[in-house]
């Protein structure tokens, strides 16, 4: 329930510029939530090994997309889906691969390598002009915001999409809150390995 939690909060939260610091040209909030997937995905495959993981990614994308039809708009849904899959199961693979190595390193390599996958599958789908028709095929009027262009990340003279701004602010942010997700993973990896017997 975790990861539909944090998947379905990400995918409403990510329509929604940041604005606090004037940062509304290169964040969304969902930037801040949605790094935490790759928290519980880690932890799944830690304790009970990469088959659970895979299930979990599976059962959580599966309910997130039915939440994310509801509270976002079909193309969010469809980058939301497409990406997760993609970079939770790539996150899978590679945490499992280094599960052995320092402890740090399976969390921290296998969550910036999925959060690059998930960051361009997930914005290029998401409001580039080239998916538009994912909403209009449903009837729904694409939102201009994102492919208005302003500054590129904010603060540059060269203009781009506000969306390509986002795509790279995003990414910054799930970079940062991957090392910063490293201490909870130590906590937690030490009481989830204290549990019933590993993988």
């Amino acid at each position: 329930m975790a990861m539909v939690g944090v998947v379905a909060a990400s995918n409403y939260l990510v329509q929604f510029p940041f604005h606090p610091f004037g940062l509304q040209d290169l964040l969304t909030w969902g930037a801040f939530t949605y790094p935490m997937a790759f928290l519980v995905t880690d932890l799944t495959n830690r304790k009970f090994g990469p088959k659970v993981a895979r299930l979990i990614v599976l059962v959580g994308f599966a309910l997130a997309v039915v939440l994310s039809i509801w509270l976002a708009t079909p193309r969010i849904a469809i980058a939301s889906g497409t990406a997760f899959m993609v970079a939770q199961m790539l996150d899978v693979f590679i945490f499992n691969r280094l599960r052995q190595d320092a402890w740090w390193k399976a969390p921290l390599t296998s969550s910036f390598l999925g959060s690059t996958l998930d960051t361009i599958i997930f914005f290029g789908i998401a409001f580039s002009v080239q998916f538009a028709i994912l909403d209009t095929g449903f009837g729904m009027t694409p939102d201009g915001f994102p492919t208005d262009h302003a500054p590129l990340l904010g603060v540059a003279t060269a203009e781009a999409p506000r969306w390509i701004s986002w795509a790279i602010g995003d990414y910054l942010v799930k970079m940062l809150v991957s090392l910063i997700m490293l201490a909870p993973y130590k906590v937690l990896r030490g009481r989830v390995d204290a549990l019933a017997p590993s993988a």
